[in-house]
């Protein structure tokens, strides 16, 4: 799969002329962005570009079809259970629950193949209505592969139960036949009906055998001098050998049965049985296998694969799995006839035929539009233990690489990427980082979804990027002024830097406002507070005003003192600290002792010396500022009154 099989396909984007312009793109996990410069090839420029848009070009736009959805959606359930339960499977339960798994899939395919059948028939528009019916024609074709590989790969169907399997195959994917028969069986005479003969050929065909008699016995009823042929054909019809599921016989006695059968249709088919009926005729040379009057039935057949079904039925009943791409080639061959060449679902099913898985994945991947199909069967055959020996030369497997595509398609959805998200929990190898890289990318368009994602990335232990969607989601909340939410955002991110920046932004706002918001946040921070000293210093700051408040002035003179000695406040914020100190100086008791107030009186004459501090007030600014000059005058007066007192109190303590 790693050759590159021919020139990828051009996407034409209007309006704009690669040709004439340079071109301008960047690419992204899921998509491509493509503008047209103002540049010429040649070198020269323009003011304007000649397109002025930039443009989308997605990879998968499969995964905006809301039909299609729910087939995401529904098999997303199937692939993780799978994934569960494989540790469970052993032996013929492991291959009867793979076989289950399969046919799950297929009812996934066959109900939205059926949902999108129903809106291509209620589309208003013709544009609609085909692009409806080219995406059934597509699902049908996937159910038709998947339906080929679970019979040759997860069934492993041996001879004789194989040719069952591929009837009913046939049966199910060329279903016309049945509002045929409803069609004739409803007319008032059935075997005059116009596509009575057709619908006979068609049951006899697809080894319908019992309903082609009961159609017969019609004709035998409506048309006298034809009864005795009908009887002798139906008979034939009744005894042809048949291994059914529950018949015991071997393969031996059956082969035998169906040589002494095969004779006694070519006796009477010698002897000119049904010379008289050419329709008669025609059922006996089809059941002999005889292949000229097959092809004479290829508007009937349908498809070549019909075709080799039937062909098998009456030429080879007991065909070995090994010898199926002999038979299938050849039916191919005279089927086409040279008048045309394979399509590729042609190619597809000729790759299962002769037991190619890798061909058959390599094809669906070139043929189908998205990487749901490949992804999913490569996964189940990879549960049955047929991949194990294929590896990509790039590292993962291939199992993973088709995972790791899908996984990255539905990451370009709004809603789907939750689903990506657990495939690559099951890719092994590269799943980890490439879920990394791509839930990076998601846009937290609102909070609900970024709780999402941060449960996803804290599930799987994944630091940095549940720090950097803390972070976005801080920056956020600070644009919208929502300073809880953005303290609450970076605590969770563990930025201290960021935290610091939030918190400058709480002091700033208290020194407009006079009071704190977000109380009950800042009054829980807990341990969270040692982020950062300034996160230390507000919940510190706003333990002051809760003890001020409580009327513990000796505890808030303590803490407030500390605060402004160990360096954590800001010294921008030191005039409002001594400023809160004055009411407590004003107090009728002592509350600083004279060794404190001697330390407020060190940090007034710090603040207000001639050594500025960068991006602060020096002592010009303050002294020029007459507000600040009152404060100062202020809080000097109350401080040599409180130190006076002090002086006095413990001096006689002392002397008593």
């Amino acid at each position: 799969m790693e050759e590159l099989d021919g020139e990828p396909i051009v996407t034409l984007i209007p309006g704009v002329d690669s040709k004439k312009k340079q071109m301008c793109f960047d690419w992204g996990p899921g998509e491509m962005l493509v503008c047209e410069t103002s540049f010429h090839k040649k070198g020269k420029s323009e003011t304007v570009p000649g397109c002025p848009f930039i443009y989308i070009v997605r990879k998968d736009v499969d995964v905006y079809s809301h039909i299609l959805r729910k087939l995401f959606n529904e098999s997303h359930g199937i692939f993780v259970g799978l994934q569960r339960i494989e540790e469970e499977l052993t032996g013929k339960s492991r291959k009867a629950q793979l076989v289950r798994v399969s046919k799950n899939y297929r009812s996934v395919i066959r109900a939205c193949m059926e949902e999108m059948h129903q809106a291509a028939i209620a589309a208003k528009d013709p544009a609609s209505s085909h692009q409806f019916s080219s995406q059934v024609s597509i699902l049908s074709a996937m159910e038709l592969i998947w339906n080929l590989c679970e019979i040759l790969f997860i069934e492993v169907a041996p001879a004789g139960p194989l040719l069952l399997l591929l009837l009913d195959w046939v049966r199910l994917h060329v279903c016309e036949v049945d509002s045929m028969l409803a069609d004739v069986l409803g007319s008032e005479n059935p075997s005059k009906h116009e596509s009575f003969w057709n619908l006979v050929t068609i049951l006899v065909l697809q080894g319908r055998l019992d309903e082609a008699r009961q159609m017969l016995s019609k004709e035998a009823d409506a048309s006298p001098t034809s009864a005795g042929m009908c009887r002798i054909l139906g008979d034939l019809m009744r005894t042809m050998p048949v291994l059914s599921p529950g018949n015991t016989q071997t393969l031996t006695e059956l082969e035998l049965k169906w040589q002494h059968w095969h004779e006694e249709c070519e006796r009477h088919l010698q002897d000119g049985t049904f010379v008289s009926s050419p329709h008669l005729e025609s059922l006996c040379k089809i059941m002999l296998g005889d292949e000229a009057a097959l092809l004479e039935q290829k508007v009937l057949l349908s498809n070549w694969f019909h075709f080799l079904v039937t062909r098998l039925l009456y030429s080879h009943p007991t065909v070995k799995p090994i010898d199926l791409h002999f038979y299938a080639q050849s039916s191919l061959d005279l089927f086409l006839g040279g008048e045309s060449s394979p399509e590729p679902l042609d190619n597809i099913l000729m790759a299962a035929f002769e037991f190619d898985i890798h061909q058959v994945i390599k094809e669906c991947s070139i043929a189908l539009s998205n990487w749901w199909f490949v992804a999913h069967l490569t996964d189940l055959l990879d549960h049955c233990k047929l991949l194990q020996s294929h590896n990509l030369y790039f590292g993962s497997n291939m199992r993973e690489f088709l995972l790791l595509e899908y996984a990255s398609g539905l990451f370009a959805h709004h809603s789907l990427w939750q689903l990506g998200v657990d495939y690559f929990d099951y890719c092994p190898e590269l799943g980890r980082v490439s879920l990394e890289l791509h839930i990076e990318r998601i846009p937290l368009s609102t909070e609900q979804k970024a709780l999402k994602v941060l449960r996803i990335c804290e599930q799987r232990q994944m630091t940095e990027q549940v720090r950097s969607i803390c972070k976005i989601l801080a920056m956020k909340a600070v644009r919208n002024n929502r300073l809880g939410s953005a303290l609450s955002w970076s605590i969770r991110a563990k930025d201290a830097a960021f935290a610091t920046l939030v918190s400058d932004r709480f002091l700033m706002d208290y020194c407009e406002r006079g009071c704190f918001s977000d109380l009950d946040l800042i009054d829980n921070l807990g341990p969270a507070m040692m982020l950062s000293d300034r996160l230390t210093f507000l919940g510190k700051y706003r333990e002051f005003h809760r003890l001020y408040g409580d009327k513990r002035f000796v505890d808030a003179a303590s803490l407030l003192l500390s605060l402004m000695t160990s360096q954590i406040a800001p010294r921008s914020f030191w005039m409002t600290l001594l400023t809160d100190a004055l009411p407590l100086l004003e107090q009728k008791q002592v509350i600083f002792s004279a060794e404190q107030t001697y330390e407020l009186l060190r940090c007034l004459e710090d603040l207000t010396s001639g050594r500025p501090v960068h991006g602060e007030p020096d002592a010009q600014q303050l002294q020029d500022d007459d507000i600040e000059a009152t404060k100062v005058e202020m809080l000097r007066l109350s401080l040599a009154r409180n130190l006076a007192r002090a002086i006095i109190k413990e001096g006689s303590l002392e002397g008593s």
